[in-house]
């Protein structure tokens, strides 16, 4: 029996990991339609989102056009990895199971916590910091989504991404296992929203059916909810 890779083993993520984890993720979803709503090539420039981020020094600030006709793309990646930091530390490694590789990262949140990772008013108002003039968008999106969660208990996939330099190499795909079968274990069913079309092969390997489409307010890109039944789907050992 092949054994995995040690840079691909899921391990638990802690606070400590939360800026090592934002980069990652920032760069796993440069391509994500829901991410690129969220985060346009223009919004870290001027005074776009990156005007509002914070104080003076903050990451987030817009540097020189990229020479691409794209403004601040590192800027952009900046404000990404500030986001997936953010709900990173203030939601999700305090109410969730959060693990990671060396180039991946994913958040779950068990049965009996998804009240409580909800985001609080303070949580809101830094991500709102980060968005700008996109936070409106962000929080109808929010609400949308959370209406099609199902009212069964289930384990819910909150992000899960791998850096596209490390793509094809099992990180993701380590990390999925690993809360597939936490969720196998106590018989529960695994739901997930996509926002990438190209993904939904994937999830479907692993069990996941589409239970249909959601289009996001404002003109945002389409949700796929999808489910997994408990223990159903398993790919066979070495896929």
């Amino acid at each position: 029996m092949s054994r995995m890779p040690m840079t691909n083993m899921p391990k638990p993520a802690s606070i400590d990991d939360a800026s090592r984890i934002g980069r990652t993720l920032a760069l796993a979803f440069d391509d994500d339609p829901m991410m690129r709503w969220f985060f346009p090539d223009g919004a870290a420039d001027g005074d776009g989102v990156a005007g509002v981020a914070g104080g003076p020094g903050r990451p987030g600030r817009p540097g020189r056009p990229d020479g691409s006709g794209r403004p601040g793309a590192a800027a952009r990646e900046a404000l990404l990895g500030r986001y997936f930091s953010t709900i990173f530390t203030r939601q999700y490694a305090r109410h969730g199971v959060c693990e990671h590789t060396r180039a991946a990262a994913a958040f779950w949140v068990p049965p009996g916590a998804q009240d409580k990772a909800v985001p609080d008013a303070a949580t809101i108002a830094e991500l709102s910091g980060i968005l700008g003039d996109r936070a409106p968008l962000f929080r109808r999106a929010a609400e949308a989504a959370a209406g099609e969660g199902p009212p069964e208990p289930h384990w819910y996939l909150a992000v899960i991404g791998a850096d596209p330099a490390a793509r094809g190499q099992g990180h993701g795909a380590a990390l999925l296992r690993s809360g597939l079968a936490k969720a196998d274990e106590a018989g529960l069913p695994v739901y997930l929203e996509s926002s990438k079309p190209a993904n939904l092969p994937f999830y479907g390997h692993f069990g996941f059916t589409v239970l249909g489409e959601v289009r996001l307010p404002g003109g945002g890109p389409t949700l796929w909810p999808m489910r997994r039944a408990p223990g159903g789907g398993r790919p066979a050992a070495g896929a």
